[in-house]
């Protein structure tokens, strides 16, 4: 499967890409969403303005059942088929979200707003995707680098900091094998990261984070009764499950539940006794 370029040229009002089309139509009502998908295509017909394309969106393509593949390029054809110019449709998507996320009118905004509680001093983020994350804890002044193993989102994100007045750094690389220094962040977050990969690769992972942060690890995940295929979930965590991976890493840790559950980990005694 090809890497996705979210800032490819392409036709005003109409975003192709593999198996599906959308397009903006004026006999669509503004705002509302149509979309056929058969065995072969997706096709999605919208009256999105620039005021829709947003972080809530996401909730509506949710409800389309559609295979992560294709939700990916639903969400990126909304954005790039309603403003024409590629790096205006997705500062205007990204200055979107940042609001709902900032206001609480998205639905990841209490996961995000706990999050920034939470961290102290430099932060690395694990799985960044769109980077909303660490644009927030940029746009404060805080040192934040985001990660993810998409090397398209990172360009993305690494095009689209400046127009935010953001300054961050970003690395393409697998979260299981972080680039960076031991003891390199006094934070490492992985927010909704764990259910995308299996037990194997979260255990390493979360090692990842355990050798680069100084003073503490922040894990936060869904609590689902099954996994969304959509978003690419492939296992369920509850409270009995973050606090198996707490004992197992050996450290100071807490464990709540708060719009999904948390898993905080204090690593500032790493090498010291602990």
């Amino acid at each position: 499967m090809t890497e996705l370029d979210a800032l490819a040229p392409g036709t005003p009002r109409m975003w192709t890409h593999e198996n599906t089309t959308v397009q903006w139509s004026e006999s669509i009502p503004v705002g509302a969403l149509e979309l056929r998908n058969t065995a072969n295509e997706v096709v999605v017909r919208h009256g999105l303005t620039s005021a829709h394309i947003g972080e809530r969106l996401v909730s509506r393509i949710t409800d389309f059942g559609l295979s992560q593949r294709e939700f990916e390029l639903v969400m990126v054809g909304l954005v790039r088929s309603t403003v024409d110019d590629p790096v205006g449709a997705w500062a205007t998507y990204y200055r979107n979200s940042l609001d709902e996320l900032l206001s609480g009118t998205a639905d990841f905004a209490p996961v995000h707003r706990r999050a920034e509680a939470l961290v102290t001093g430099s932060v690395l983020d694990l799985g960044s995707c769109f980077g909303f994350f660490p644009l927030r804890l940029a746009l404060q002044g805080r040192h934040v680098t985001a990660t993810d193993l998409s090397a398209g989102t990172m360009r993305l994100l690494a095009t689209v900091a400046p127009h935010l007045g953001a300054t961050l750094d970003v690395i393409t690389c697998d979260a299981a094998g972080i680039p960076v220094p031991d003891k390199s962040s006094d934070t490492v977050t992985a927010l909704h990261l764990l259910e995308h990969v299996d037990d194997g690769t979260g255990a390493r992972i979360l090692g990842e984070a355990i050798r680069i942060a100084r003073e503490r690890v922040i894990v936060a995940v869904p609590f689902e009764e099954e996994a969304t295929a959509c978003h690419g979930h492939i296992r369920t965590f509850d409270v009995d499950a973050l606090r198996f991976i707490g004992e197992q890493s050996g450290l100071p840790f807490d464990v709540d539940e708060f719009h999904g559950g948390w898993l905080v980990l204090d690593t500032s005694r790493v090498g010291v006794g602990v």
